[in-house]
């Protein structure tokens, strides 16, 4: 299989040399100059990674992830050139999967995207996306049946409750806030959201969690707001 790898930098050198090393490896590469351009790529093509830049005029690289994260959790690996921690870890908590300050290796990107994809195709990726199956530890969602199950085990939810787990699921690992949540799953203007959002959290927990007073799965990120955690049974 031949993968796909979005490059988005306004920095056209750079652009150049990734997809040289990129396509050296056996990868096909689609150019992007802005995130208008990234986001319109995501739409036209069958992406499999995105290396994406931070500092963009227009939209930058955290608004175009932000974008891209309502449609798919395809990985996106962050290029920037500040170092601060800050920026990692909001870069990483608005859904990047990995963090490469620029100037950077090339063969030090190659590895990354290489992990990247290993774990992205490990874990069902894109064909578990098609087949409408999304799996986090022993609970699975089944979105052309609207069944969820956990160990096999199928559980009863509600409209409300089943699409805010669905969209958790769809992004393992990215926090949503109480705003974000209810924006897109009420399809409202989020006033006043947070205390609807954390009862139907709540009765989330109860249905998936063994122990919701010790979530291992739905987590809250306090301040921040919720994310289903990566991870195994383990």
């Amino acid at each position: 299989m031949i993968y796909n790898i979005l490059i988005c930098d306004d920095d056209k050198d750079i652009v150049s040399a990734l997809d040289i090393y990129l396509t050296g490896e056996g990868y096909h590469t689609i150019k992007a100059y802005n995130g208008i351009e990234a986001l319109a790529a995501t739409e036209t093509e069958e992406i499999h990674l995105i290396l994406l830049d931070v500092m963009m005029p227009g939209m930058d690289g955290i608004h175009t992830m932000a974008k891209v994260r309502e449609q798919s959790n395809v990985p996106i690996i962050l290029l920037t050139a500040k170092s601060e921690d800050t920026d990692k870890i909001l870069g990483l908590n608005m859904g990047a999967d990995d963090y490469i300050t620029k100037p950077f290796n090339p063969l030090e990107v190659l590895a990354r995207v290489k992990s990247q994809l290993r774990r992205y195709t490990s874990l069902g990726g894109a064909a578990s996306q098609k087949a409408g199956v999304l799996t986090v530890g022993p609970v699975s969602l089944d979105d052309s049946t609207k069944q969820v199950t956990v160990d096999g085990e199928p559980v009863s939810l509600t409209p409300i409750e089943y699409n805010i787990l669905k969209l958790l699921m769809s992004h393992p690992g990215q926090v949503f806030s109480s705003t974000q949540i209810y924006e897109q799953v009420w399809n409202d203007p989020a006033y006043g959201s947070e205390n609807t959002v954390a009862v139907h959290i709540r009765h989330l927990r109860e249905k998936i969690e063994i122990n919701p007073a010790e979530p291992r799965y739905l987590k809250v990120v306090w301040g921040l707001g919720y994310k289903i955690e990566k991870g195994d049974r383990g």
